[in-house]
C-alpha cells in the first residue's frame, strides 16, 4: 500500500489514480478515504488526477495516540502533497476534511494550491462561544464522546443510520449498503484518534485561516444538515474568504456527497473548469 512518513513516525495512506490536474480530497470524521469513491472515480474518468489519504488514526494510517488535532491534521497533508509533488492542486474537503483543507492552505500557503471546495465543512467554528452564540454547546460534543467510549459500534451504526444522510427525515429511503459501508470506514480506525478528533472538529476556530485564503473557495452545504447546522458553518464561511462562492442545496444531508452524488460531481466539475 502506498504510504509516507510523517517526521513523527507515523504512517499516512494515500490512494493516486490517473493523471493532470491533480485534485486533493480530504474526509470527514470518522471515515477514511474510501468515503470519496464516488468522486474519485468521475473525476479520474474525466481527466483528472486524483488523490485522498487516510487522516492519521483513520482508515489504514497509523492508530497513532497522538496529534489529533487540525495542526497535525494540515501538516500531515502538506507532507502528502510534498512527497507527490503536487502543483496547481484542487484540494477538496468534506466535513472535518473541510477544516483540515482550510488550515492547511492558511498554515503551508497557496504555492502548490489552484482552488479549494469544502462541503458540508465544519468551518468558520462549530461549538458554541461568547463570539460564536450560534454555535453547539459544547455538552453536544461532550455525549458524542462518551457515546463512543461507551459502544463505538453502535454509535457508529445509529449515525449514518440517523442524521449523517437524513435517513431519520420522513418519507427518506435507508440504504442499508450505505449505512454498513459508513460503519466499515468508521471501525477501520482507531478509537482515541476518533474520540480526541471530536475536539479538534468542533473546538478548531478556523475564522482567521479563512480570512488568509486567497484562492478561489466553493462553499457548498445543504440546508437540512443535521450534523454540521447550515445558519452557523457555510454562509459564515463564504463571507470570511476573499473569494468564496457559497452554493446550497435545498433539503441536501451532510452526507450528500454520498446521497447526491451525481449533483455534487457536476457542480465541482463546472467549478474546476471555470
Amino acid at each position: 500500500m502506498p504510504t509516507i512518513t510523517t517526521k513523527d513516525g507515523v504512517e499516512i495512506f494515500y490512494k493516486d489514480w490517473g493523471s493532470g490536474q491533480p485534485i486533493v480530497f480530504s474526509h470527514g470524521w470518522p471515515l477514511s478515504a474510501d468515503d470519496w469513491d464516488a468522486q474519485m472515480i468521475f473525476f479520474a474518468n474525466n481527466g483528472y488526477r486524483v488523490i485522498a489519504h487516510d487522516r492519521r488514526g483513520h482508515g489504514r494510517s497509523s492508530q497513532v495516540s497522538d496529534g489529533h488535532d487540525m495542526d497535525h491534521y494540515a501538516d500531515d497533508l502538506a507532507a502528502v502533497t510534498a512527497h507527490l509533488d503536487l502543483k496547481n492542486a484542487i484540494h477538496v474537503g468534506h466535513s472535518t476534511g473541510g477544516g483540515e483543507v482550510v488550515h492547511y492552505i492558511a498554515r503551508h500557503g497557496e504555492s502548490r494550491v489552484a482552488k479549494a471546495a469544502i462541503l458540508s465543512a465544519v468551518p468558520p467554528l462549530m461549538v458554541q462561544t461568547v463570539a460564536n452564540p450560534g454555535g453547539l454547546p459544547k455538552s453536544v460534543f461532550d455525549d458524542l464522546q462518551k457515546q463512543l467510549a461507551a459502544s463505538r459500534t453502535q454509535f457508529y451504526r445509529d449515525l449514518p443510520a440517523g442524521p449523517f444522510y437524513g435517513y431519520n427525515r420522513p418519507g427518506a429511503k435507508p440504504s442499508e449498503a450505505v449505512i454498513q459501508n459508513w460503519w466499515r470506514q468508521g471501525m477501520m480506525g482507531g478509537a482515541k484518534a476518533h474520540y480526541d478528533g471530536i475536539v479538534a472538529f468542533s473546538q478548531t476556530d478556523f475564522t482567521e485561516d479563512l480570512k488568509k485564503i486567497t484562492v478561489p473557495v466553493l462553499v457548498m452545504h445543504g440546508d437540512d444538515d443535521q450534523i454540521v447546522p447550515y445558519a452557523d458553518s457555510a454562509p459564515l464561511s463564504a463571507k470570511l474568504l476573499k473569494k468564496g462562492t457559497l452554493k446550497t442545496y435545498k433539503g441536501f444531508p451532510h452526507g450528500m456527497p454520498t446521497t447526491h452524488a451525481e449533483t455534487i460531481n457536476a457542480d465541482l466539475l463546472a467549478f474546476f473548469k471555470e
